[in-house]
């Protein structure tokens, strides 16, 4: 995004995610994404690592968005926000142990290890060009080159995302000219590029805002179910085709997003088909989820029934998100701990954190609406 457009983004949405509203904090995420991640990379040399800081850095500057006083600062506390997570992400890397369990997991990739030699060469062999010449800048030309390829090559365009001169922009490039030949500084463009977040990224974080997992997107569907066990006959047979629609267009998306993450990191052909199975899996019990709770609606079918299925439909998603899925991505787990020991740790625990609370509100949520609509509309038992 242009500076100028970025600078306009900031002020006009910068006051409504203040007051908590977390599309707008999504614009926003959209428009900084590259020059967060940008950052991260510069310093951590680790495309995964770098946007698993990024976000954290964009969730840290959300929960702290009341103590921004001024609109113009925003961009500049990101950035050191951003260096600031990197360069711990690096102290604990240097200094962790591996836990028992990353020693389990290490074990498993060396019983089994993933990729084939022939699938993954080519993202290798940008890797370790892009490695090298990350490893021969210095850290304030590595951003610099990183986002210059991500901006549409545009000195001026970097200069106002960094808060630099086009003077000072120009100089690190020239000096990064200078150290790498020509052909690998144009395979590190490419590299550049292709590691640039996707439109998905902002997804991510705006879903972490609000705890969003599998579980959660479980209680948007069963509050919708609620809600049309609420209407009357006659707006049911109106409507229940459009919120079924609706509900599946959310159920989709959510679903879509999180298998599209998923895949980028996927080891082999094995875990990429094991991880579009559970998300087969996943949509039709949310397809038959709406679909029947709506069928209820209009028929009148008592709580017990409308219960049941909710629980049902729970279960599923809990098994899929808490034990299905972790089970498929052991050895993706298991070779990023022979890696970073300390980073996997961390990343592990906070995928189970996510999930848990996501199970937590799921329930409250989705049994709460539940619970509202049968009071509400004195539903039968059967």
């Amino acid at each position: 995004m242009h500076a100028p457009t970025l600078d306009a983004l900031l002020h006009q949405e910068l006051p409504a995610a203040r007051r908590g509203d977390t599309a707008a904090y999504g614009r926003i995420v959209t428009g900084c994404q590259n020059t967060v991640t940008a950052i991260a990379l510069a310093i951590t040399r680790d495309v995964a690592a770098s946007e698993d800081i990024a976000q954290d850095a964009f969730l840290r500057a959300w929960q702290q968005l009341d103590r921004l006083k001024n609109h113009d600062s925003f961009l500049p506390w990101l950035r050191q926000i951003t260096r600031n997570l990197a360069r711990d992400h690096l102290r604990a890397r240097r200094h962790g142990a591996m836990t028992g369990q990353d020693a389990e997991l290490a074990i498993a990739i060396a019983a089994d290890p993933a990729p084939e030699p022939g699938e993954r060469l080519l993202i290798t062999e940008q890797e370790t060009v892009a490695t090298e010449i990350i490893a021969a800048l210095p850290e304030d030309s590595r951003e610099t080159l990183l986002l210059y390829y991500r901006e549409g090559q545009s000195s001026q365009q970097v200069a106002a995302l960094l808060g630099l001169s086009d003077a000072a922009v120009r100089k690190r490039l020239s000096r990064a000219r200078e150290t790498v030949r020509g052909e690998l500084l144009a395979r590190f463009g490419e590299f550049a590029r292709g590691t640039a977040p996707s439109a998905g990224f902002a997804l991510v974080v705006t879903s972490a805002l609000t705890l969003a997992s599998p579980p959660a997107t479980a209680a948007a569907l069963v509050g919708l179910g609620g809600a049309a066990a609420g209407k009357s006959a006659l707006q049911v047979l109106v409507g229940a085709l459009g919120s079924a629609g609706f509900g599946m267009a959310g159920a989709a998306a959510g679903i879509w997003w999180g298998l599209r993450r998923n895949l980028r990191g996927a080891l082999d052909a094995r875990e990429r088909a094991e991880l579009k199975r559970s998300a087969a899996i996943n949509a039709c019990a949310s397809l038959a989820f709406v679909l029947v709770v709506s069928l209820c609606a209009v028929l009148h079918i008592g709580w017990v029934p409308l219960v049941a299925l909710t629980a049902v439909f729970f279960g599923v998603i809990f098994w899929q998100s808490a034990v299905v899925e972790p089970r498929i991505k052991a050895r993706r787990h298991a070779h990023e701990a022979l890696q970073d020991p300390a980073g996997a740790a961390r990343q592990r625990k906070r995928e189970r954190r996510l999930c848990w609370l996501g199970i937590i509100v799921g329930l409250g949520c989705g049994g709460g609406g539940l619970a509202y609509a049968v009071i509400r509309t004195g539903l039968p038992a059967f």
